[in-house]
């Protein structure tokens, strides 16, 4: 049977399981990643499983985003990831070596095997035709230990590029006319697969940039076929020997898929449906709430039609025209580029030649951030460093950075454009800040002008021609950063500085579970909302008493305190809720503050399976419209839920009793066996203590 590119690499791996869409399926798993903010308590799981060495046959622990090292904290998280990495048989990469997907996909990526990573952008690597998934640092744990991932079949979303590409547009404007287009909560439980004639016409560059961003449409991964231009790539990274020629089947077919849109909250992209080309659409008629179910076949992007696009604050998939936004006159403070989306060689190298000669405006800011030591030293070695440090541009450490609130917040109230990959309010550093999304060529045209600009219009203005879009021959190879495990793992001591706590043990699920509503959010919560990046919160991800102290405090400062006097209760969310960081601490600090059930209108897949990995129950409201007979306060009681969950099979409902309001409203779970023998015992790493002894 013909067979698409994601169906191919998925059956080389299945484990068990049917793959059928909605079917639960484990899939062995080749390689895992880290990154500092998620490692140090992976690591802590990982140990607490009492296995002697990682059973992958890559696992790699990246330092990329805690780098501000105002005390002890970060710099004691390094040491404990070196150390742990040598003994248990993991590749370290050094603080300043680079971001982690822009240095797996260097140094490490291979076409055709599975990747999980502790991080929400680990689908980065599908650029190389990877199946590369991002993941809660439970699953890393459980996979370096030897165990398969489990996961939801995903649905095939089949994306069809023709067309090329025209001057001064990128991949990044192909990732928000997506967005544009399926919303932030598009690909749930979708895997986005691109192919067609105009994939050819991408560099590598842009596919990384596409699959990377793909994690803001809330897919499971993306995937790109690995051809030519993969293989040139690898050649130049001196790993041509890893390459294979991968790519659907001439007639294989994709799913039929589907959303579920508001009329009045979601017109624009209901709009951008109707506009764009779609394969076999089909839009419901509203139901009471307002909702449409959106269904159609598959998408087409006419490359040759894309034009520069922006995301306006505060989500990315709020995406217009820059030419647009250009007529307004848009003053902006600042303008950064980086992040694991687009800090790539060709990235900085496009800036640098826009840069040439010129100045940044004297009212921006401008900053460029290299997501590699690699790319660091091919724009200093080959001249782009130079003409980026004569323009007034500020060039900062190959890190994440001000991507996740580490530096470089905006000042009040100001207008900062970022080739980023998220804008949610705060996330800046700055609360009231406004953050836009673009490309680097929008990006710099915008330091130049000092508002936001087209940066087509700034190269007919400086008479700036567009660059070859092409990869360099050859990349400068320099692996001393990058650490091999010990050979000697008997001899290594793994060393703790205080503020590395264990991880809180948690008692196993009710009979019944009652409790107060402790927070009623709206739509689009993301894991920033629950539990904060930046310089404050981040030193504190292997320390979970203390970071419990700022969950949900960007929505109210009196949670954890309210959390504690009242011995936990309920959560209630709306559409499309933990969107964004694959942070498992959104689940962690929630759970020890006593949160025990999460009730909401959609999850977004890794928050959920987060939630189910420390024992949260997550529900979702049978009729939307019921979550307007929740307030905050209101008393909620689970009765039986136990044997509820016990006596049906994977889907089905339970009843909810809101005590406050003497009404009963019907809620939906869709659970597995061995998901509700999660829950029951209190999460994941339960079962994990429990089959150590």
């Amino acid at each position: 049977m013909a067979m698409n590119l994601s169906q191919k690499i998925i059956s080389e791996h299945l484990i068990s399981g049917k793959m059928e869409p909605g079917s639960e399926i484990a899939i062995r798993i080749d390689q895992t990643l880290t990154q500092d903010a998620t490692g140090t308590v992976t690591y802590l799981q990982f140990e607490a499983m009492g296995v002697p060495r990682v059973r992958t046959k890559l696992s790699v622990s990246y330092v990329d985003h805690n780098m501000l090292q105002e005390d002890f904290k970060n710099a004691d998280d390094h040491v404990y990831l070196q150390t742990v990495a040598s003994k248990y048989g993991i590749y370290f990469s050094r603080p300043g070596n680079g971001i982690c997907h822009q240095v797996h996909r260097e140094r490490f990526g291979v076409p055709g095997e599975t990747l999980i990573g502790s991080d929400s952008h680990t689908p980065t690597n599908g650029g190389l035709g990877m199946l590369a998934i991002g993941a809660g640092g439970l699953d890393i744990a459980l996979a370096m230990a030897g165990e398969p991932y489990v996961l939801s079949m995903p649905k095939i979303l089949g994306v069809k590029l023709i067309g090329k590409l025209q001057p001064w547009v990128s991949g990044k404007d192909v990732i928000l006319e997506l967005l544009r287009r399926l919303t932030c909560k598009g690909g749930i439980n979708k895997i986005i697969e691109y192919y067609g004639p105009g994939v050819e016409s991408l560099t590598i560059g842009d596919r990384f940039t596409i699959t990377n961003m793909g994690a803001e449409l809330g897919a499971t991964t993306s995937i790109f076929p690995s051809d030519y231009i993969t293989k040139k790539y690898l050649e130049a990274q001196g790993r041509g020997n890893v390459w294979k020629e991968l790519k659907a089947d001439p007639d294989a077919k994709y799913d039929r898929c589907d959303i579920r849109l508001h009329i009045e909250n979601d017109a624009r992209a209901i709009s951008a449906l109707k506009e764009g080309d779609v394969i076999n659409l089909s839009i419901s008629n509203p139901d009471e709430a307002g909702f449409v179910k959106v269904e159609f076949d598959g998408l087409v992007i006419d490359l040759d039609k894309l034009e520069p696009l922006i995301a306006q604050p505060h989500s990315p998939d709020n995406v217009i025209k820059v030419s647009e936004l250009a007529k307004q006159n848009i003053k902006a403070a600042q303008a950064c580029i980086g992040s694991c989306t687009n800090s790539s060689y060709f990235d900085l190298k496009v800036a640098a030649h826009m840069l040439k000669g010129r100045a940044v405006h004297p009212d921006t800011s401008f900053t460029l951030t290299p997501g590699s030591r690699q790319v660091f030293e091919m724009i200093a070695r080959n001249g782009e460093l130079a003409d980026i440090i004569a323009s007034g541009a500020r060039i900062l450490e190959s890190a994440c950075g001000p991507c996740i609130g580490m530096g470089q917040a905006p000042p009040s109230g100001s207008v900062s454009v970022r080739s980023f990959n998220r804008n949610f309010e705060g996330r800046s550093g700055t609360m009231d800040a406004k953050v836009y999304l673009s490309s680097p060529e929008t990006a710099t045209a915008t330091a130049l002008m000092g508002k936001i600009a087209d940066p087509r219009e700034v190269a007919k203005l400086f008479n700036i021609k567009p660059l070859n879009r092409e990869e360099p021959e050859k990349y400068i190879i320099n692996d001393s950063m990058i650490i091999p495990p010990s050979q000697e793992p008997e001899k290594v001591e793994i060393i703790r500085g205080p503020n590395i706590k264990p991880i809180p043990q948690f008692e196993e699920m009710p009979d019944t579970i009652k409790g107060r509503v402790l927070l009623k959010a709206g739509d689009n919560i993301s894991t920033d909302h629950i539990s904060p990046a930046g310089a404050k919160v981040l030193p504190l991800r292997s320390n979970i008493p203390a970071i419990s102290e700022f969950t949900f405090t960007r929505i109210d400062p009196d949670f954890p305190k309210r959390a504690k006097e009242w011995g936990g209760g309920f959560v209630i969310g709306g559409d499309n809720y933990g969107q964004g960081s694959s942070r498992e601490h959104a689940a962690l600090a929630p759970r020890y503050l006593g949160v025990k059930a999460v009730i909401t209108k959609i999850f977004n897949r890794i928050h959920r399976s987060n939630l189910i990995n420390f024992g949260i129950l997550p529900l979702t409201f049978s009729d939307p419209n019921d979550y307007n007979n929740i307030d905050f306060g209101d008393e909620l009681v689970l009765e039986n839920i136990k044997e509820q969950l016990k006596s049906k099979g994977q889907k089905g409902q339970v009843i909810l009793k809101n005590i406050t309001k003497n009404i009963e409203i019907k809620l939906d779970y869709d659970l597995t066996d061995r998901q509700k023998e999660i829950l029951f015992v209190g999460g994941m790493l339960n079962i994990a203590r429990k089959n150590k002894k």
